[in-house]
């Protein structure tokens, strides 16, 4: 027998989800595990985005020092060790910063436009997916990405400038034992004394007679004549103290006290503590470039003019805005986040950009316009925070 329901009765209920079935997420805002790796995936498959990453970040550093390797190996007297101080704060502060800063800012101009590039952001919206964990989303994909290659090339920095190290300091054309303390470098220097008076910064008594490189150790002075040896003659004297070797070497003491605060600065390979405050600097930089150029990609929803901007952004806008004094807009030039990340710089690099700066690095702030840290850190925070709304505010407001 059919049982027939009045026209007016109430349609069923409608079936509940069964108990302790996963909850429908698609409307958060916080992106699940599965969109970060969809988002990562999607940029390691573009393969040649991929490909220029890895040259520039670990193929240019890796290349220049195989060929300084392979040099010094067939001809160590025309080429020096491969490693060292200064072979390192050259590629940190010379490649690995500037050439960071702008894979980063590739990477992320691409990962901020790929979707209208491609003609796939309808199919995302029509999805349900919260815009904003889209977004956010591509942060950490990204992060990953660049963040692996420039700490496998900077790895590799590190390894060949430590163990390729050279086995002596050369100070002002002098091999100078490494790491001595100001009474062990007066001590060599008063053993040296010919070499130091004659080769070494300082000044160089009226009457002392060089000729030749390097001085001789057991050299007799003689008349003034050019730096460079000690020749053969009759004994000098500066004033009423003649110069005999005692007053030598308290002559080669006194210059070297003076030179001691620059040798000071010098070392054979950096420090276990400069490469690990230079590391996670090289990695703010590219997150910075990366965060900012995501942001800037999303918001122009191309990549070439976003690219193209943040080029001009990191290699002619940072270094003027960084060291010129321009009237009336020193607080806009504050806001610049390179001339932040530039403040933050580790001591011990020389200026990145260019600009010069002493080894140690005391006096690569003078040469920048004056920015306390405090200001430094709200800077890059804000343009961290400022970009990411950008970006994520573009992405929630645009067509599909």
């Amino acid at each position: 027998m059919t049982t027939l329901h009045d026209t007016g009765a109430p349609a069923p209920a409608p079936t509940p989800a069964p108990a302790g079935g996963p909850p429908d997420r698609r409307g958060s805002w916080i992106p699940t595990g599965a969109m970060i790796a969809t988002r990562f995936m999607e940029l390691r498959k573009r393969r040649g985005l991929m490909v220029a990453l890895v040259v520039v970040t670990i193929g240019i550093p890796a290349l220049f020092l195989v060929v300084r390797l392979v040099a010094h190996a067939i001809a160590p007297r025309s080429y020096g060790p491969a490693g060292g101080y200064d072979i390192y704060t050259a590629l940190v502060a010379g490649v690995l910063y500037v050439f960071g800063f702008i894979v980063a800012a590739t990477l992320g101009c691409t990962a901020g436009s790929v979707d209208l590039t491609d003609g796939m952001f309808r199919h995302l919206v029509v999805t349900g997916r919260s815009r904003l964990a889209l977004y956010l989303a591509r942060i950490p994909a990204g992060l990953a990405i660049i963040g692996s290659l420039v700490a496998m090339g900077f790895t590799i920095v590190c390894v060949v400038c430590v163990f390729a190290a050279p086995t002596a300091i050369n100070y002002s054309g002098v091999n100078v034992p490494a790491g001595l303390s100001r009474t062990g470098f007066e001590s060599w220097a008063a053993d040296h004394a010919a070499v130091v008076l004659c080769e070494l910064p300082g000044p160089a008594p009226a009457t002392l007679a060089c000729n030749g490189p390097n001085g001789g150790p057991g050299g007799v002075v003689g008349p003034g004549g050019p730096r460079g040896a000690i020749v053969k003659g009759p004994v000098g004297s500066i004033g009423s103290q003649p110069l005999t070797p005692a007053a030598l070497r308290t002559l080669a003491v006194q210059n070297a006290a003076q030179d001691y605060p620059d040798y000071s600065r010098i070392f054979l390979y950096p420090s276990d503590s400069l490469m690990i405050r230079s590391g996670l600097w090289i990695e703010l930089e590219a997150a910075i470039g990366f965060i900012v150029g995501l942001g800037l990609g999303s918001l122009l929803g191309q990549r070439t003019v976003a690219v193209i901007l943040m080029i001009v952004l990191e290699i002619v806008l940072t270094p003027i805005f960084s060291r010129a004094r321009i009237p009336h807009l020193s607080n806009l030039q504050r806001s610049v986040v390179g001339l932040a990340t530039a403040h933050l710089e580790p001591a011990g690099l020389p200026l990145a950009l260019g600009g010069g700066g002493d080894r140690a690095g005391p006096h690569v702030a003078s040469l920048l316009l004056p920015e306390s840290t405090t200001v430094a850190v709200c800077v890059i925070v804000a343009w961290l925070v400022g970009w990411t709304v950008l970006g994520a505010w573009r992405m929630m407001t645009r067509d599909a």
